[in-house]
């Protein structure tokens, strides 16, 4: 998206997507092994183009992911369709995991079948998984399609949807919900706002104390004011250390949350199932948007499979996906300029009134660094 702008009226996000859990599962034996021809392959056309990785990947027959909750993004549908259209069952293992988790699991699994073959995880991670030699460099068919400055020039990771921070507010408990980070100090939220998991070790998170940056004289380069804010409302009281799930949501005990606009959108049908009016804002003065990112194992118990799960991941039909899960795939703009881009999904994206500029890896390697020395000692401590 060449660092693209985003321009549109704010609005409240009402659309909603399912809520169920995704219970996590050891692989059989995969039968490409991280000595296979797979494991090497840089492009499908190392291993004699798509049929033949489709072959590979199904004589596998399975594909362990992990930390991928199926409300998120849409993954329900991208899980169900890859596995129905592949024949390949799909493990998923410990969906509400942060990204810290999943590299905590390519190391620890490291030579097991039920090790991670790919990860989902937040750039400043990936780079991080990158320095550590823990990442297979792999190109996508549509590898011409993700700006430059959204993918490692060496293929081990490459950035896949992104979207906006927003506030979730649970109306039947909060009298008047907030619309901007400013409002969150208010004495009237006393205990109620939350972060989805801790910003050294989730993206979510640390995107939410980025957004607070923004609307406290920061800026990409500089995510400080950020801490400073959070330092603030927990003076203030209004912090909530619980970090925000599906089940705290709809339970109450986390009446503010602040994460993805297509995370918090999706709570929104099921929570009103539940009695519970869930409104979405992306705050007027924290407008901060960021990207995941995708990355293939190096030590993939299933590396064929794992190749075709990013070929599928990148073509229209995976990026559509996404799209239709209210968060703006990497190749939007491509597929845009080539009208294979779902027009009633884009329609649907929740607007954001602002010019958006999305941190480049070395913003992300800086803030993740200040965070890390800053969030545990003035926070947790």
């Amino acid at each position: 998206m060449r660092r693209s702008t985003l321009r549109a009226a704010i609005a409240v996000v009402t659309a909603g997507l399912t809520l169920t859990a995704c219970g996590s599962g050891d692989s059989g034996s995969g039968s490409g092994g991280s000595g296979s021809d797979a494991a090497t392959a840089t492009t499908a056309g190392d291993l004699g183009g798509m049929d033949a990785l489709v072959k590979a990947a199904q004589a596998e027959g399975t594909l362990n992911v992990i930390a991928l909750p199926p409300s998120w993004a849409n993954y329900e549908e991208m899980l169900s369709t890859f596995s129905d259209k592949y024949g390949i069952k799909i493990s998923s293992a410990n969906p509400d995991g942060s990204s810290q988790d999943e590299l905590d699991a390519v190391t620890s699994q490291k030579g097991q079948d039920r090790a991670p073959d790919v990860l989902d995880v937040g750039t400043s991670f990936a780079k991080q998984a990158a320095a550590q030699d823990l990442l297979a460099p792999y190109q996508v068919a549509t590898w011409k399609d993700i700006p430059d400055n959204q993918k490692d020039a060496d293929g081990r990771w490459y950035n896949d949807y992104g979207g906006f921070i927003s506030i979730g507010c649970n109306a039947s408990v909060v009298a008047t919900c907030p619309t901007t980070m400013a409002a969150l100090l208010d004495p009237q939220y006393k205990g109620q706002v939350a972060l989805n998991g801790n910003p050294t070790q989730a993206q979510a998170a640390f995107s939410g104390v980025w957004a607070a940056a923004l609307s406290n004289g920061g800026s990409l380069d500089d995510i400080g004011p950020g801490i400073d804010f959070f330092v603030k409302l927990k003076q203030a009281g209004n912090f909530n250390p619980v970090e925000s799930t599906p089940a705290t949501v709809q339970s109450g005990e986390t009446p503010l949350s602040l994460d993805w606009d297509y995370v918090n959108a999706g709570f929104t049908k099921t929570l009103a199932d539940s009695g519970v009016k869930w409104q979405v804002n992306v705050p007027t003065d924290g407008v901060f948007g960021s990207y995941y990112s995708q990355a293939i194992s190096k030590f993939a118990p299933h590396p064929a499979a794992a190749r075709l799960w990013q070929e599928f991941l990148y073509s229209d039909e995976g990026q559509n996906i996404w799209l239709k899960g209210l968060s703006r795939p990497v190749r939007l703009d491509a597929m845009q300029a080539a009208a294979t881009a779902d027009a009633a999904a884009v329609a649907a994206l929740p607007k954001v009134d602002a010019a958006v500029e999305f941190p480049d890896d070395k913003q992300q390697t800086a803030a993740k660094k200040v965070v890390a020395d800053r969030w545990n000692a003035e926070i947790s401590g």
